[in-house]
């Protein structure tokens, strides 16, 4: 197996995270416009406020996500510490600015439940590639933070009580249905963030018990070209210790996998299950 190089360049590194910020601030900023906005789908988060502002006082969405973002983020750094840093600053404040320069954009759809399922998807796209850049759009996450801290409320608890007061406050402003659509693109972007984050999970983590362990990780190492730890068991019904065998292969490489286990073990015990990232040597890089 050829060594990958682990040797990165700092500067362009920490410019790659910034791009990644302006662009995932981007995408969600035109996945806001093009879907969620027009169709009054106020998914929870400081949109889903600026949305319901929209729709019923008329004030421009970009000028109510930074007036809330802006005072979370300093709230954020005197109450939480400076943790959030400068690139949270950039990603509060240029997500407002692209709503800004793309609201004259016209919509992609008015049908609702299309506007919540593509803007779930742009919205989650956009933050997944954010928190690549190791940063995050702020807004009422930080609210969330804030409440955590001073209640002693679980992080989870806090975002899903302030996305589910503005949903429940969409309700009221508009109708149940358009909460409903409100709910559907929340676990869309959950969803889509997870893929952003990890991928398709193409990657298979095989544990196998053999009495032929030698033969079989000679064969890994050497016909499939991938590493081998060994862990120490002791079977449940035997009492006896065994070695246990654990690889991690490509999914186009898990059917010779199994292969070369069964020609030199037929009886050997073999448990597969999916690896969602595998970083390292082989695979991709953190």
């Amino acid at each position: 197996m050829r060594k990958r190089s682990n040797i990165t360049n700092p500067f362009v590194e920490k410019v790659l995270e910034y791009v990644y910020i302006l662009v995932g601030s981007a995408v969600v900023a035109v996945a806001f416009n093009l879907f969620l906005l027009p169709n009054r789908v106020a998914s929870g988060g400081v949109s889903g406020i600026s949305t319901i502002l929209h729709a019923t006082l008329g004030w421009q969405p970009a000028y109510v996500q930074w007036a809330l973002n802006i005072p979370l983020f300093i709230a954020g750094v005197l109450l939480l510490g400076k943790q959030f840093g400068v690139k949270t600053l950039v990603g509060t404040a240029f997500l407002p600015f692209i709503v800004y320069l793309t609201h004259d954009v016209a919509p992609a759809t008015h049908d609702p439940l299309l506007g919540a399922l593509f803007g779930g998807i742009g919205v989650g796209v956009g933050l997944g590639i954010v928190f690549r850049g190791r940063a995050s759009t702020g807004g009422t996450d930080l609210a969330a933070q804030i409440i955590h801290k001073y209640t002693g409320l679980s992080l989870g608890t806090c975002v899903i009580l302030i996305d589910g007061l503005i949903v429940l406050t969409a309700a009221f402003v508009f109708d149940l249905e358009r909460a409903l659509y409100a709910l559907i693109a929340l676990f869309v972007t959950s969803k889509t963030i997870d893929f952003v984050q990890v991928g398709f999970g193409n990657s298979k983590m095989a544990m196998i018990i053999t009495t032929k362990e030698e033969q079989v990780r000679e064969a890994i190492l050497h016909k499939i070209d991938r590493g081998v730890t060994k862990l120490h068991a002791y079977g449940g019904y035997t009492e006896k210790e065994r070695t246990m065998l654990m690889c991690v292969v490509a999914q186009s490489e898990f059917t010779k996998l199994k292969q070369l286990v069964k020609t030199i073990d037929p009886s050997a015990f073999v448990v597969v299950m999916d690896a969602a990232e595998v970083l390292g040597e082989g695979f991709k890089r953190a």
